[in-house]
This record gives C-alpha cells, sequence and structure tokens, in this order.
C-alpha cells in the first residue's frame, strides 16, 4: 500500500497534532518531481542525526522547541518559527519538547562524478 501524497488543489490539515503527537508518526505530506513537504514528528529528547539535502529547504516549526543544529550553530525554533537553509547545508535536529515541524524540500538531484566532469 503506497502513502497519500496531496495532489494540487488538496487542502492539507497542518494544526498542531496536541495530545496526539506522541502517537503520530512522521509523514510526507506531498511529493512531486520537485518539492516535498513532510511533517516530522519527534518525541523531547528525539533527533535527526546531521546529514544534508541537495535542495534548499524550510524547517517550521508547528508545535514544541526543536533545536536545529547548522552552519557551525545550534537555534532554537518554537512554534510559528522558520528556519531556511540552501542546499548542501548539513543540519541536525534535536526536540527539546514533544515537537512537530513542517520540512519544506526542493528536491534537486544529488550530482554524480559524470556531472562534475561536465565542468572540468
Amino acid at each position: 500500500m503506497s502513502l497519500h501524497h496531496a495532489t494540487s488543489g488538496e487542502k492539507i490539515d497542518i494544526h498542531p497534532l496536541g495530545d496526539k503527537l506522541t502517537q503520530t508518526a512522521s509523514t510526507a505530506l506531498l511529493r512531486t518531481a520537485d518539492l516535498e513537504v513532510m511533517r516530522v514528528v519527534l518525541a523531547k529528547g528525539r533527533s535527526v542525526p546531521e546529514h544534508h539535502v541537495s535542495g534548499e529547504i524550510t524547517i517550521q516549526c508547528i508545535e514544541g522547541t526543536v533545536e536545529v543544529q547548522a552552519h557551525d550553530k545550534s537555534q532554537v525554533l518554537t512554534a510559528s518559527e522558520m528556519l531556511y537553509l540552501e542546499g548542501n547545508v548539513p543540519y541536525a535536529l534535536n526536540a527539546l519538547e514533544n515537537t512537530s515541524v513542517l520540512m519544506t524540500i526542493l528536491r534537486k538531484p544529488e550530482p554524480t562524478d559524470s556531472d562534475a566532469a561536465k565542468y572540468d
């Protein structure tokens, strides 16, 4: 069974989960060739280890408090705050409280060795 992803014109509920937060899994809300939007749910103390994506991303805190480590510093996001990161910037998330964030990723293919050769 494949996951449901929103289609063009379909409303997506991103209200805070409240009491349901700890029973809700992270999920991709929509995914196209160029864009991915996910609700990432993290229980207090849980984290997403450092990694990067090739496209630009935004991380918008819907509820709770999350620490974002990027650009050699740590910043705390609370509800209604958002952070932008350009592509290929390593980042990590750490939930300081039960937290859900809306993450938007501009999807770009990872460069390959043959792509690099084009510019030599």
